[in-house]
């Protein structure tokens, strides 16, 4: 977006470059990146990523300052799955946007999605890192990558605040299901190491009633159970679903442990919000159930080919469906129709200039919120695609496509 950069990087270009990059974050990360990394960075205007933060941080602060809204989001938790104890607020929050061409020939960004839940915070920062290092970005100017006026140290003061909270490392444990095979691992890996906390799988985490007090969680280290005071909740609800993994522990009980991430505001700020969100980049959406029942028509475009089906609670754009049919809706059972969103599709302009044809961005800005402290955006993240869907599973076989970085002047 940026053309003289964009241009100067295009004509530096080396694959030698490319590789480096790849065997640096391998090292780096201690484990193979199992996703596609692009070749290149973006270049936006500082402007602009300011502009999608403080979008982001304002419908963030309309839902979670919405009692009526939570009420009605929090219904839609499986019931097996609303925890108890649950946070005043979200402590990470990512909201993702992509470009639109307005009618005076500017661009604008227009909300993708957005979600209370964590991302790859650890590995970006390495990832910006490592594309800097590598292709001699300094070179080109002064150009940087962090968001809310923060640098590395801020970064990971603010993360060991979120995450952390003051407790004894040790006593902290970053949970996932499976955390080994998945392909955050990296991420993992770096945060680990930099908080100094332990990776458990959440299927192994152990309750323990004590008489008189309130029953703890506990993790397996040598042998030895050691009481978890706080959990880093990196474990997706869906996924336990669908992988039937059954858990030690109830989820509505109520523990002397805290969350870093509580798992229901995965829930609440998620596409279950679109609807209730009017704001000029936010896209028209309906729930499937209501749309049966006659109501919010004129939220969606007349043409059928502009719409986009989405289950409410999947990761990874699981069960998108473009354009849907009748059938297809029908077939849906109407009990189930509650958890599907039927939302305008909305096309994303290709901005980026690459030797494989113009590609187009999505940007995710990524937020902390600590106790007692204030929504902070600290760095974004960057898909790159040409395919159909923009997550790094659905343009294989592509170049110059990936998961990226965002620098800016």
């Amino acid at each position: 977006m940026i053309s003289d950069l964009r241009t100067a990087f295009n004509e530096r270009y080396k694959e030698e470059n490319y590789r480096q990059l790849l065997h640096g974050l391998d090292a780096c990360t201690r484990t193979h990146i199992g996703f596609r990394v692009a070749e290149t960075p973006v270049f936006l205007p500082q402007s602009l990523l300011d502009q999608m933060a403080a979008v982001g941080a304002d419908l963030t602060h309309r839902l979670v300052g919405d009692r009526d809204y939570l009420w009605r989001s929090a219904k839609a938790i499986p019931e097996a799955w609303r925890a108890a104890d649950e946070t005043p607020h979200p402590h990470f929050m990512t909201v993702d946007f992509g470009l639109v061409r307005q009618t005076d020939g500017s661009l604008a960004p227009h909300l993708v999605e957005l979600q209370g839940f964590p991302s790859v915070y650890g590995f970006q920062t390495v990832l910006n890192e490592m594309y800097r290092s590598v292709y001699a970005l300094d070179e080109l100017g002064k150009l940087s990558f962090f968001l809310g006026g923060h640098n590395e140290s801020s970064f990971w003061k603010l993360m060991a605040q979120v995450v952390l909270k003051g407790h004894d490392p040790e006593s902290v444990v970053l949970a996932e299901v499976q955390p080994l095979q998945q392909k955050t691992l990296p991420d993992f890996h770096i945060t680990a190491e930099r908080l100094g906390i332990p990776i458990v799988d959440i299927s192994e985490i152990i309750p323990e009633d004590r008489a008189g007090k309130p029953p703890r969680l506990c993790y397996r280290k040598g042998g030895q159970l050691v009481p978890i005071r706080r959990i880093y909740n990196r474990a997706i609800v869906d996924e336990l679903i669908q992988k039937q993994i059954h858990l030690g522990f109830d989820y509505r009980e109520s523990f002397d442990v805290e969350w870093a991430g509580h798992p229901n505001w995965y829930f609440h700020l998620s596409k279950f919000s679109i609807p209730f969100l009017d704001h000029p980049c936010v896209p028209g959406a309906v729930f499937l159930d209501d749309w049966f029942a006659g109501r919010g028509h004129a939220r969606l475009p007349e043409d059928r080919k502009d719409w986009v089906l989405k289950p409410l609670f999947s990761f990874a754009g699981k069960g998108i469906r473009f354009a849907p049919s009748q059938d297809e809706l029908e077939a849906i059972p109407p009990q189930d129709r509650g958890g599907y969103l039927l939302q305008e599709r909305v096309t994303f302009e290709k901005v980026v200039d690459t030797p494989h044809g113009w590609t187009q961005p999505e940007v995710r800005i990524l937020y902390l919120w600590p106790d007692g402290g204030k929504l902070e955006p600290v760095i974004s993240l960057v898909r790159l695609g040409r395919g159909q869907m923009m997550g790094v599973d659905h343009n294989r076989n592509l170049a110059w496509v990936g998961a990226s970085a965002a620098f800016c002047r």
